[in-house]
């Protein structure tokens, strides 16, 4: 894949998704993008190693726990430090798709990713609450 477009509406035609970074405060965009997945009746995990519910959805504390991993694409809203650790686990479990919400990368992160998956993972500003919104109107998934 080469374009962004063509890596987030692979990410879409996924059956499942999940958010590391889920919050349950409604300020925080891990919030707010899980609330994005709940809203177009997507199927979506939260990830949070500390919460056992956000938005009325059982919470997992970790992608090692994900039913279905390589059917599941995965956004990632962390610290550049946490989203390091995510990262190499995400495609060992096989996950297909990543999307790094705007600020989960830094230096280190982008260098990992042009080194180990840069056909998987959207990064570099690309926000799914505006993105994924542009490729459901366009009919990227199955809705």
């Amino acid at each position: 894949m080469s374009s962004a477009i063509e890596l987030q509406t692979a990410f879409l035609s996924q059956p499942s998704f999940a958010v590391v970074g889920a919050s349950k405060d409604p300020s925080k965009f891990g919030n707010k993008v899980l609330k994005w997945y709940k809203a177009h009746n997507l199927s979506v995990t939260p990830i949070n190693p500390k919460e056992s519910e956000i938005e009325g959805i059982s919470v997992i504390q970790s992608i090692d726990n994900l039913q279905n991993p390589k059917s599941t694409s995965l956004s990632v809203i962390t610290p550049p430090k946490v989203t390091m650790t995510v990262l190499p686990k995400a495609l060992e479990l096989g996950i297909p798709y990543i999307w790094l919400q705007p600020g989960c990368e830094d230096a280190e992160v982008v260098e990992w990713i042009k080194e180990n998956a840069k056909d998987k993972v959207l990064y570099g500003g690309v926000c799914v609450l505006v993105d994924g919104e542009k490729r459901m109107r366009e009919g990227a998934t199955r809705l």
